[in-house]
């Protein structure tokens, strides 16, 4: 088999996508850890692999492969052997695209903004100020950087907060739409693929946090399709299993510092929506 190398860290979202399919794939590689609290994601060996600066990045066979969705699907094409994690029929693979369309342009910057309120901005303002500062220039997206500095600044009360907590409710509203339309447990059916392996991150960051129920609360195919990923081998083995309990603690108690706050955004957004 060829050798396959990825390049990530733990409790990202993105890379915990590429574990559970190389997991469900029941593919072996080797690991190398990019610190992105020390910043390692700049040093100009791993640049010339992804000039993004930013994990995971897969290297197969020496070629780098980058963006997670798209490592994916690299990943399932790459080594076609059961489980096929993409549908055959190409209207399928449409659908199953728009979650990863959904993921991509709308819960990615969302979990970050979320996450970035309840507990890194604790961290970056136990920093001192240029340390800070260097923090934002190294982001090296001035969209990116606008966003963290109003949800520093302002916190659960950024407008960037909102926008997270309505791309999450959007999609949680069609999750529970889609459940009801293929029968479940999964997506497209009885097997899980990429459209599920897309969305278990952002969910798991969530419920971590102890902000899940906010939004599925009453949505019975969406609890009972995250009762059944959790149970899923490869959704423990890449993803589960990898978070220290350091990080599973920090998620814990700051997570609910935001609660009411996130309670309150969908709350509004939901009394607009029927008014």
């Amino acid at each position: 088999m060829s050798k396959l190398v990825l390049y990530d860290f733990g409790n990202s979202v993105c890379c915990q996508k590429v574990r559970i399919t190389l997991h469900a794939k029941g593919l072996d590689w080797a690991a190398v850890s990019i610190d992105l609290f020390k910043a390692e994601q700049y040093d100009p060996k791993y640049l010339a692999l992804n000039p993004k600066g930013v994990v995971p990045t897969l290297v197969h066979e020496g070629r780098p492969v980058i963006e997670s969705t798209l490592i994916c699907e690299y990943i399932d094409q790459t080594f076609p052997h059961a489980p096929k994690l993409i549908p055959a029929d190409p209207w399928q693979q449409s659908r199953m695209r728009l979650w990863s369309k959904m993921v991509d342009e709308g819960l990615f910057e969302g979990i970050g903004m979320i996450s970035f309120s309840a507990m890194f901005r604790e961290r970056m303002k136990a920093m001192p100020e240029a340390t800070r500062q260097a923090r934002f220039r190294n982001v090296g997206d001035p969209r990116r950087t606008d966003r963290m500095k109003s949800t520093y600044e302002q916190g659960v009360q950024s407008p960037f907060v909102v926008h997270a907590v309505a791309s999450y409710e959007n999609a949680f509203r069609h999750l529970e739409e889609a459940l009801g339309e293929s029968g479940g447990p999964w997506i497209h059916g009885a097997d899980p693929t990429l459209a599920d392996i897309n969305l278990m991150p952002f969910a798991a960051r969530l419920d971590y946090l102890g902000l899940l129920d906010v939004w599925t609360s009453g949505r019975r195919r969406v609890q009972d399709w995250w009762t059944a990923a959790q149970a899923w081998p490869s959704f423990r083995s890449g993803l589960y299993d990898l978070i220290s309990e350091a990080e599973f603690l920090e998620m814990r108690t700051h997570g609910p510092k935001i609660r009411d706050g996130i309670a309150s955004h969908l709350a509004a957004l939901r009394k607009v929506s029927t008014a």
